[in-house]
Protein backbone atom coordinates (compact mmCIF):
# COMPACT_ATOMS: atom_id res chain seq x y z
CA UNK A 1 0.00 0.00 0.00
CA UNK A 2 1.46 3.28 -1.04
CA UNK A 3 0.40 6.87 0.11
CA UNK A 4 0.96 9.83 -2.83
CA UNK A 5 2.07 12.97 -1.11
CA UNK A 6 1.75 15.59 -3.87
CA UNK A 7 4.26 19.42 -2.63
CA UNK A 8 3.06 22.44 -3.39
CA UNK A 9 6.24 24.18 -4.06
CA UNK A 10 7.34 21.66 -6.93
CA UNK A 11 3.96 19.92 -7.78
CA UNK A 12 6.13 16.62 -7.51
CA UNK A 13 4.05 13.66 -6.61
CA UNK A 14 6.18 11.12 -4.39
CA UNK A 15 5.23 7.65 -2.99
CA UNK A 16 5.29 6.58 0.66
CA UNK A 17 5.23 2.83 0.90
CA UNK A 18 3.12 2.19 4.16
CA UNK A 19 4.24 -1.57 4.17
CA UNK A 20 7.35 -0.08 5.59
CA UNK A 21 7.13 -0.39 9.34
CA UNK A 22 8.97 3.18 9.56
CA UNK A 23 6.62 4.93 6.65
CA UNK A 24 4.01 3.61 8.33
CA UNK A 25 4.43 4.50 12.21
CA UNK A 26 5.54 7.98 10.77
CA UNK A 27 1.95 8.27 9.38
CA UNK A 28 0.04 6.83 12.46
CA UNK A 29 2.32 9.01 14.74
CA UNK A 30 1.41 12.35 12.26
CA UNK A 31 -2.30 11.47 12.70
CA UNK A 32 -2.01 10.50 16.66
CA UNK A 33 -0.35 14.28 16.53
CA UNK A 34 -3.36 15.73 15.03
CA UNK A 35 -5.86 14.37 16.78
CA UNK A 36 -4.34 15.58 20.06
CA UNK A 37 -4.10 19.00 18.79
CA UNK A 38 -7.84 19.09 17.33
CA UNK A 39 -9.24 17.42 21.09
CA UNK A 40 -6.75 20.05 22.64
CA UNK A 41 -8.28 22.98 20.86
CA UNK A 42 -11.99 21.90 21.62
CA UNK A 43 -11.43 21.58 25.39
CA UNK A 44 -9.80 24.86 25.20
CA UNK A 45 -12.77 26.17 23.36
CA UNK A 46 -15.54 24.45 25.88
CA UNK A 47 -13.73 26.62 28.44
CA UNK A 48 -13.29 30.14 26.73
CA UNK A 49 -17.36 29.19 26.25
CA UNK A 50 -18.15 28.14 29.92
CA UNK A 51 -15.85 30.79 31.42
CA UNK A 52 -12.85 31.15 33.50
CA UNK A 53 -13.22 30.87 37.38
CA UNK A 54 -14.08 34.10 38.08
CA UNK A 55 -17.52 33.50 35.94
CA UNK A 56 -17.45 29.79 38.05
CA UNK A 57 -17.09 31.81 41.71
CA UNK A 58 -20.09 34.24 40.65
CA UNK A 59 -22.49 30.78 39.62
CA UNK A 60 -21.32 29.54 42.78
CA UNK A 61 -21.95 32.46 44.78
CA UNK A 62 -25.86 33.09 43.03
CA UNK A 63 -26.50 29.32 43.99
CA UNK A 64 -25.64 30.29 47.30
CA UNK A 65 -27.68 33.43 47.39
CA UNK A 66 -30.65 31.09 46.23
CA UNK A 67 -30.13 28.66 49.07
CA UNK A 68 -29.68 31.25 51.60
CA UNK A 69 -32.22 33.18 50.28
CA UNK A 70 -35.11 29.96 50.10
CA UNK A 71 -33.68 29.26 54.19
CA UNK A 72 -34.63 32.94 55.15
CA UNK A 73 -38.57 32.16 52.97
CA UNK A 74 -38.82 28.90 55.00
CA UNK A 75 -37.67 30.52 58.45
CA UNK A 76 -39.78 33.01 57.62
CA UNK A 77 -43.09 30.58 56.76
CA UNK A 78 -42.30 28.91 59.76
CA UNK A 79 -42.25 31.63 62.05
CA UNK A 80 -45.95 32.90 60.20
CA UNK A 81 -47.32 29.48 61.50
CA UNK A 82 -45.76 30.07 64.98
CA UNK A 83 -47.38 33.43 65.22
CA UNK A 84 -50.96 32.28 64.29
CA UNK A 85 -50.66 29.59 66.50
CA UNK A 86 -49.25 32.14 69.33
CA UNK A 87 -52.33 34.33 68.51
CA UNK A 88 -54.50 31.00 68.71
CA UNK A 89 -53.20 29.96 72.07
CA UNK A 90 -53.82 33.81 73.45
CA UNK A 91 -57.52 33.39 72.27
CA UNK A 92 -58.14 30.34 74.07
CA UNK A 93 -56.73 31.37 76.87
CA UNK A 94 -58.67 34.43 77.33
CA UNK A 95 -61.75 32.07 76.89
CA UNK A 96 -60.35 29.75 79.35
CA UNK A 97 -59.92 32.52 81.71
CA UNK A 98 -63.81 33.43 80.97
CA UNK A 99 -65.06 29.78 81.53
CA UNK A 100 -63.26 29.54 85.03
CA UNK A 101 -64.86 32.82 86.11
CA UNK A 102 -68.19 31.46 84.73
CA UNK A 103 -67.55 28.12 86.12
CA UNK A 104 -66.79 30.29 90.02
CA UNK A 105 -70.41 32.13 89.37
CA UNK A 106 -71.99 29.13 88.70
CA UNK A 107 -70.80 26.90 91.82
CA UNK A 108 -71.58 29.86 93.68
CA UNK A 109 -75.10 29.79 92.41
CA UNK A 110 -75.92 26.48 92.95
CA UNK A 111 -74.14 26.16 96.12
CA UNK A 112 -71.91 23.65 95.23
CA UNK A 113 -68.45 22.98 97.18
CA UNK A 114 -65.19 24.84 96.89
CA UNK A 115 -63.66 21.07 96.84
CA UNK A 116 -65.96 19.50 94.10
CA UNK A 117 -65.18 22.14 91.14
CA UNK A 118 -61.93 23.70 92.02
CA UNK A 119 -61.17 26.10 89.03
CA UNK A 120 -57.70 27.36 90.82
CA UNK A 121 -56.35 23.72 89.93
CA UNK A 122 -55.86 21.67 86.65
CA UNK A 123 -58.18 18.60 86.80
CA UNK A 124 -56.90 14.93 88.17
CA UNK A 125 -55.77 12.98 85.38
CA UNK A 126 -55.11 9.77 85.25
CA UNK A 127 -54.85 6.14 83.13
CA UNK A 128 -52.41 2.51 82.09
CA UNK A 129 -49.68 3.09 80.10
CA UNK A 130 -50.45 3.04 76.78
CA UNK A 131 -49.61 -0.23 74.85
CA UNK A 132 -48.45 1.47 71.85
CA UNK A 133 -45.67 4.39 72.51
CA UNK A 134 -47.02 7.57 71.11
CA UNK A 135 -45.45 9.98 68.10
CA UNK A 136 -44.59 13.87 68.14
CA UNK A 137 -46.93 15.96 67.18
CA UNK A 138 -46.88 17.15 63.78
CA UNK A 139 -47.19 21.16 62.97
CA UNK A 140 -50.60 20.16 60.98
CA UNK A 141 -52.03 18.23 63.49
CA UNK A 142 -51.20 20.72 66.22
CA UNK A 143 -53.22 23.18 63.81
CA UNK A 144 -56.06 20.31 64.01
CA UNK A 145 -55.96 19.75 67.52
CA UNK A 146 -55.96 23.61 68.41
CA UNK A 147 -59.05 24.38 66.20
CA UNK A 148 -61.00 21.21 67.94
CA UNK A 149 -60.40 22.42 71.22
CA UNK A 150 -61.32 26.40 70.40
CA UNK A 151 -64.24 24.59 69.20
CA UNK A 152 -65.15 22.74 71.62
CA UNK A 153 -64.06 25.49 74.44
CA UNK A 154 -67.00 27.71 72.26
CA UNK A 155 -69.51 24.86 72.45
CA UNK A 156 -68.86 24.75 76.77
CA UNK A 157 -69.23 28.44 76.10
CA UNK A 158 -72.63 28.20 75.10
CA UNK A 159 -73.66 25.75 77.07
CA UNK A 160 -72.65 27.43 80.29
CA UNK A 161 -73.77 30.50 79.29
CA UNK A 162 -77.44 28.65 78.60
CA UNK A 163 -76.93 26.92 82.05
CA UNK A 164 -76.21 29.92 83.73
CA UNK A 165 -79.25 32.16 82.23
CA UNK A 166 -81.68 29.32 83.70
CA UNK A 167 -80.02 29.41 86.77
CA UNK A 168 -79.84 33.21 87.06
CA UNK A 169 -84.02 32.96 86.11
CA UNK A 170 -84.19 30.26 89.16
CA UNK A 171 -82.61 32.42 91.17
CA UNK A 172 -84.52 35.23 90.49
CA UNK A 173 -87.61 33.00 90.34
CA UNK A 174 -86.89 32.51 93.76
CA UNK A 175 -85.86 36.23 94.87
CA UNK A 176 -89.34 37.64 93.40
CA UNK A 177 -91.47 34.23 94.89
CA UNK A 178 -93.03 35.35 98.75
CA UNK A 179 -91.78 32.91 100.92
CA UNK A 180 -90.91 32.79 104.75
CA UNK A 181 -91.54 34.79 107.78
CA UNK A 182 -91.71 38.57 107.36
CA UNK A 183 -90.60 39.19 110.99
CA UNK A 184 -87.53 37.21 112.79
CA UNK A 185 -88.98 37.72 116.15
CA UNK A 186 -92.41 37.13 116.92
CA UNK A 187 -95.27 34.83 116.92
CA UNK A 188 -98.51 34.16 114.71
CA UNK A 189 -101.37 35.56 116.79
CA UNK A 190 -103.97 35.58 114.41
CA UNK A 191 -104.12 33.39 111.02
CA UNK A 192 -106.22 33.77 107.76
CA UNK A 193 -109.90 33.35 107.68
CA UNK A 194 -112.96 33.29 109.43
CA UNK A 195 -112.63 34.81 113.27
CA UNK A 196 -114.03 37.06 116.15
CA UNK A 197 -113.57 40.88 115.16
CA UNK A 198 -111.01 41.79 118.28
CA UNK A 199 -112.73 45.12 117.77
CA UNK A 200 -117.02 44.51 117.50
CA UNK A 201 -116.88 40.82 118.46
CA UNK A 202 -118.67 39.37 115.30
CA UNK A 203 -117.58 36.71 113.38
CA UNK A 204 -115.79 38.14 110.03
CA UNK A 205 -113.23 36.99 107.29
CA UNK A 206 -109.23 37.64 108.49
CA UNK A 207 -107.53 37.88 105.02
CA UNK A 208 -103.79 38.01 106.00
CA UNK A 209 -101.94 36.66 109.09
CA UNK A 210 -101.11 38.84 111.85
CA UNK A 211 -97.29 38.58 114.26
CA UNK A 212 -97.46 39.74 117.29
CA UNK A 213 -94.22 41.30 118.84
CA UNK A 214 -92.23 43.86 120.31
CA UNK A 215 -92.86 47.57 119.26
CA UNK A 216 -90.07 48.34 116.82
CA UNK A 217 -89.20 44.60 115.91
CA UNK A 218 -87.92 44.24 112.43
CA UNK A 219 -90.02 43.92 109.50
CA UNK A 220 -88.50 42.03 106.38
CA UNK A 221 -89.52 41.40 102.64
CA UNK A 222 -90.25 37.93 101.94
CA UNK A 223 -88.97 38.55 98.37
CA UNK A 224 -87.71 41.20 96.00
CA UNK A 225 -89.37 43.85 94.36
CA UNK A 226 -90.77 47.34 93.92
CA UNK A 227 -92.51 49.64 96.84
CA UNK A 228 -95.46 50.72 95.61
CA UNK A 229 -97.24 51.68 98.54
CA UNK A 230 -95.43 53.47 101.58
CA UNK A 231 -97.57 55.11 103.72
CA UNK A 232 -100.46 55.65 105.65
CA UNK A 233 -103.90 53.61 104.94
CA UNK A 234 -107.20 53.48 105.98
CA UNK A 235 -107.74 50.23 108.42
CA UNK A 236 -103.95 49.40 107.93
CA UNK A 237 -102.37 52.28 109.35
CA UNK A 238 -98.84 52.66 108.02
CA UNK A 239 -98.07 50.23 105.12
CA UNK A 240 -95.90 49.07 102.80
CA UNK A 241 -97.01 47.56 99.84
CA UNK A 242 -94.13 45.66 97.07
CA UNK A 243 -94.99 44.32 93.95
CA UNK A 244 -93.11 41.01 92.99
CA UNK A 245 -94.25 40.59 89.63
CA UNK A 246 -95.77 37.28 88.11
CA UNK A 247 -98.98 38.87 89.70
CA UNK A 248 -97.64 38.50 93.22
CA UNK A 249 -97.54 41.43 95.87
CA UNK A 250 -96.93 41.62 100.13
CA UNK A 251 -98.63 44.09 102.27
CA UNK A 252 -97.39 44.67 105.49
CA UNK A 253 -99.01 46.55 107.72
CA UNK A 254 -99.78 48.62 111.41
CA UNK A 255 -96.09 49.34 111.52
CA UNK A 256 -94.46 52.07 113.44
CA UNK A 257 -92.57 53.53 110.71
CA UNK A 258 -91.68 52.69 106.73
CA UNK A 259 -88.15 52.29 106.07
CA UNK A 260 -88.74 52.71 102.19
CA UNK A 261 -90.00 55.32 99.69
CA UNK A 262 -92.47 54.29 96.60
CA UNK A 263 -90.39 53.14 93.33
CA UNK A 264 -87.67 51.89 95.29
CA UNK A 265 -86.77 48.50 94.28
CA UNK A 266 -85.55 46.05 97.82
CA UNK A 267 -84.38 42.72 98.30
CA UNK A 268 -85.02 39.60 100.01
CA UNK A 269 -84.73 39.85 103.35
CA UNK A 270 -84.35 43.35 103.67
CA UNK A 271 -85.93 45.96 106.26
CA UNK A 272 -88.70 47.63 104.89
CA UNK A 273 -90.17 48.95 108.18
CA UNK A 274 -90.81 48.43 112.13
CA UNK A 275 -93.16 46.89 114.20
CA UNK A 276 -96.14 48.74 115.34
CA UNK A 277 -99.56 49.37 116.40
CA UNK A 278 -101.09 52.01 113.55
CA UNK A 279 -104.29 52.00 112.06
CA UNK A 280 -107.03 49.50 113.67
CA UNK A 281 -104.83 46.96 115.92
CA UNK A 282 -104.88 46.11 119.33
CA UNK A 283 -100.91 46.07 120.26
CA UNK A 284 -97.82 45.70 118.73
CA UNK A 285 -98.47 43.63 115.12
CA UNK A 286 -97.61 43.22 112.00
CA UNK A 287 -100.69 42.28 109.42
CA UNK A 288 -98.96 40.50 106.61
CA UNK A 289 -100.95 39.79 103.33
CA UNK A 290 -99.86 37.68 100.18
CA UNK A 291 -102.21 39.37 97.06
CA UNK A 292 -102.16 37.42 93.72
CA UNK A 293 -103.92 38.55 90.77
CA UNK A 294 -105.63 41.27 93.03
CA UNK A 295 -107.01 38.18 95.10
CA UNK A 296 -106.14 38.18 98.69
CA UNK A 297 -104.80 34.51 99.72
CA UNK A 298 -103.13 33.01 102.49
CA UNK A 299 -100.06 33.60 103.21
CA UNK A 300 -99.46 30.88 105.70
CA UNK A 301 -98.82 28.25 102.60
CA UNK A 302 -96.05 31.05 101.38
CA UNK A 303 -94.40 31.40 105.27
CA UNK A 304 -93.98 27.85 105.02
CA UNK A 305 -92.84 27.61 101.75
CA UNK A 306 -95.66 25.22 100.61
CA UNK A 307 -96.48 27.46 97.51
Amino acid sequence: MNLILVTRRHGVARQVNLRHPVNLLVVVLGFGLVLAAAFSLGRVSGLISAGGPEEQLAAWRAELDSQEQLLVETRKLGQEKIDALSVKLAQMNAQVIRLEALGRRLTQMADLDDGEFDFDSSPALGGPEPEVPGRSVAMPDMEFLLDTLAVQIQDRHRQLDILEDLMLNRTLSDEVHPEGRPVNAGWISSYYGLRTDPFTGKATRHKGVDFAGKEGAEVIAVASGVVTWSGDRYGYGEMVEINHGNGYSTRYAHNSKNLVAVGEQVSKGQIVSLMGRTGRATGPNLHFEVVLGGRKVDPLEYIRGTR
